[in-house]
């Protein structure tokens, strides 16, 4: 694996650590800012609503760029708005600083995925999708906790301006070891953008975007409002939150390193096994949210569900998108953050129309029926495809038919 690889998931830890690092800190910004409880969950929407809009604006916006300036580019919007969200007295102006912060993670994301598979092997393509979405599950395991336990000693915006630091060694390692090159390593040309947009707007690829949305809406809907369901719900001290995020991360790390392993060989097996364990899996944390043993043991385990069949759905829309090499990555941050945009919104609702602090898991179960019935449908409907085409004649068939 090459070590520019390897370098896109230390630039993606450090992005990764703020996208997730407020479902540790709601509480914190809620009282500091004087907004409800739901209001401080939206921030983590604005984000994944920005990286919604960014990933195909700024994957066209950069895509003919020299691949190393667009990254660096991105990652210095990207600190620059966390200096100023640290700063800034004004939610409004911190909702902002979320978007914006987005949009240069959206625009990072879209390129690191589609540089790092275009650098290894197609036998190897599960295993670099791994290692860079590995570095939010590493974000997960150290940087979300680790920003929980500051903003718990020190304030939310403590962990603001943690990201910013930590962002500067991959700002560096970036400019050493990715190259300059456009689109690909020979430099050609990238695709026609409309070729690209027929690939990815093709039959075979909407309803796997879909159900990917679906799968990260119930993992972020649960995990925005972690904290308030451990604290409130299941009685654990504010001390827990940072070691259950560990939990949640390092079920994640495990989860996405064996779906790199199996997801290129594997993949529907992988998506279908993931997604139903996960279905069960929410359910049961709503049913033992009152039980500390219970609820601890159960995060890391969806952790690992998750974001096991979170990385092996990318990895099926890059195999799939094959016609669209430089707007694949984009096209999977929009859905796996279109998910997460919807996810922590409807969690929000469930907590406003005063369901308690259960509800958001119970949400995060429902989109995962939905998700299996997307799925199911799909594969409902490509049977009767085949079997139909099955049962045409073709075209020498009807030849010979027409001169009997």
């Amino acid at each position: 694996m090459p070590i520019a690889v390897y370098v896109l998931g230390l630039a993606v830890f450090a992005q990764g650590t703020s996208e997730f690092m407020l479902s540790g800190l709601v509480s914190g910004i809620a009282a500091d800012l004087d907004v409800p409880l739901s209001a401080a969950g939206l921030l983590t929407s604005a984000f994944a609503v920005g990286m919604v809009v960014g990933a195909p604006l700024m994957a066209l916006s950069s895509r003919t760029w020299p691949r190393r300036r667009a990254l660096l580019l991105f990652l210095a919007v990207f600190v620059a708005v966390h200096v100023v969200g640290a700063l800034t007295p004004s939610y409004g102006v911190l909702l902002a600083t979320r978007f914006v912060g987005a949009l240069a993670n959206a625009g990072f994301w879209a390129v690191a995925l589609t540089t790092a598979v275009s650098m290894v092997p197609d036998r190897l393509k599960g295993r670099a999708t791994a290692v860079v979405v590995g570095g939010v599950t590493i974000a997960c395991v150290v940087g979300v906790p680790a920003g929980a336990l500051l903003g718990e000693r020190w304030g939310w915006r403590s962990a603001f301006w943690a990201v910013a630091i930590v962002s500067l060694p991959a700002v560096l390692a970036v400019l050493r070891s990715i190259p300059g090159g456009r689109g690909t390593d020979t430099g050609a040309a990238p695709a026609p953008v409309r070729d690209e947009l027929r690939a990815l707007t093709g039959p075979r690829l909407r309803p796997v975007l879909l159900t990917m949305a679906l799968v990260q809406g119930a993992t972020f809907c649960t995990f925005s409002y972690l904290e308030p369901l451990l604290t409130r719900e299941t009685g654990l001290g504010a001390g827990w939150v940072p070691v259950s995020l560990a939990l949640f991360g390092a079920g994640s790390f495990a989860g996405v390193t064996v779906a790199g392993r199996f997801a290129d060989a594997r993949p529907v097996a992988v998506v279908a096994t993931g997604m139903t364990a996960l279905a069960l899996g929410w359910a049961a944390l709503a049913l033992a949210a009152g039980r500390p043993a219970l609820a601890l043991a159960l995060i890391p385990l969806l952790g690992m569900l998750a974001f096991g069949t979170g990385t092996a759905l990318i990895t099926r829309v890059l195999g799939l998108a094959s016609g669209a090499p430089t707007l694949a990555g984009a096209f999977s941050t929009t859905a796996f953050n279109l998910g997460a945009t919807v996810g922590p919104w409807a969690g929000g609702l469930a907590l406003d129309a005063g369901f308690g602090y259960r509800a958001p898991v119970w949400v995060s179960a429902l989109l995962m029926v939905l998700a299996l019935l997307v799925a199911a449908t799909t594969a409902t409907a490509k049977g009767r495809r085949s079997r139909a085409g099955e049962r045409r004649p073709s075209a020498v068939q009807r030849s010979a038919r027409g001169r009997l």
